[in-house]
């Protein structure tokens, strides 16, 4: 009886210490999430908390969240070692997943979520954003946006100008022009590539000029990414020939009429002087 009391009393006092240690053995798995500079991830616990469960968030072996019954914490108020983050961190507080928000390198590297005596071990590496040249284009041409990615349909995409909502795709879904303002600017003249999101826009405008976002959301069960990319847009002015089309046009008619004239005029006198001769 002493016996068993004293193993029960050692798995209580080894759970314990696994738990605060983080020596969980066979109780972790890792996950990689792959990122781009800029982008914000979020970490899933895929866990509903109970009232007295806790969850701690640990990177490079520093606490930077937690969240228990009496005690929840962020970044620098786990840690005043720890000032990576800023107010980069939020917390879920009914599942525990973490999310951050406008990644950089030095965010790069293991995150490790621990409740009770389980741990899960989310591997971010970041890449950086490549460089994206300005379009500059003249007035009339079409441009196409290059969204880069590849389609997958648990992926949400949408597409702004200037910050206002002009196409969104969600699933097999999507919608262009939803509001009046961009239907006033675009009308009929924006294309979805249905294979790569990217986005066209036909017969442009001076009035298109300006900053294009498209946002993309992708989604797993591990963890969610929001990326943002980023386009400029320049247009410029085809140079006017001082002549309006109409003007044109009528050009076009005296310069066919003159010909006629002088066609008949040569054919009036080649007869006049056969007659003569």
């Amino acid at each position: 009886m002493i016996m068993k009391l004293f193993f029960i009393v050692l798995g209580v006092t080894l759970a314990w210490f696994l738990r605060d240690h983080g020596l969980s053995g066979v109780y972790a798995d890792s996950v990689s999430v792959p990122v781009t500079e800029g982008d914000s991830v979020t970490l899933h616990t895929e866990f509903e908390r109970k009232h007295q469960e806790s969850i701690k968030w640990y990177f490079s072996s520093i606490r930077i969240a937690q969240i228990s019954t009496d005690f929840v914490c962020i970044d620098v108020q786990c840690n005043e070692v720890n000032k990576t983050f800023g107010d980069r961190l939020k917390l879920d507080h009914q599942t525990g997943s973490l999310t951050i928000t406008n990644i950089t390198n030095t965010d790069s590297g293991e995150y490790k979520l621990r409740i009770s005596i389980s741990e899960k071990i989310f591997n971010v590496s970041i890449t950086d954003v490549p460089a994206t040249k300005p379009y500059d284009i003249k007035e009339g041409e079409s441009v196409t946006l290059d969204a880069g990615v590849i389609k997958h349909p648990n992926n949400a995409m949408t597409w702004y100008f200037n910050d206002t909502l002009i196409a969104e795709i969600t699933g097999d879904q999507s919608k262009i022009c939803t509001d009046d303002q961009c239907n006033k600017r675009f009308r009929d003249r924006l294309k979805l590539d249905h294979q790569t999101e990217s986005l066209t826009i036909t017969n442009t405008r001076i009035t298109d000029s300006g900053d294009y976002k498209l946002k993309i959301n992708i989604n797993s069960s591990t963890f969610s990414i929001t990326r943002v990319k980023r386009f400029s847009v320049s247009i410029t002015a085809v140079p006017d020939s001082g002549l309006s089309a109409a003007a044109v046009a009528g050009v076009v008619v005296v310069a066919v009429l003159l010909v006629a004239a002088v066609a008949v005029g040569v054919v009036y006198r080649n007869r006049r002087s056969r007659t003569v001769l």
